[in-house]
């Protein structure tokens, strides 16, 4: 009978190590969303940047081949 409780105690002790890993990784997994989610934002600000400060270039440029 001992046998029973050792294996439901084992099992609820796996569970347990399972939920707080599943807790780390979502955790993980949320931080690293975050992440991306500012890094796309940053790249969209050096994209528009990029194409204010290319502008005028492509105006001169279109200047320099009409003539």
């Amino acid at each position: 009978m001992w046998w029973i409780f050792l294996s439901v105690g084992l099992a609820a002790a796996g569970l347990a190590v399972l939920a707080f890993f599943a807790a780390r990784v979502f955790t993980a997994v949320r931080e690293l969303a975050a992440q991306v989610a500012a890094s796309g934002e940053a790249l969209a600000a050096a994209g528009d940047r990029l194409q204010r400060a290319a502008a005028p270039v492509a105006r001169r440029a279109g200047e320099i081949t009409r003539r």
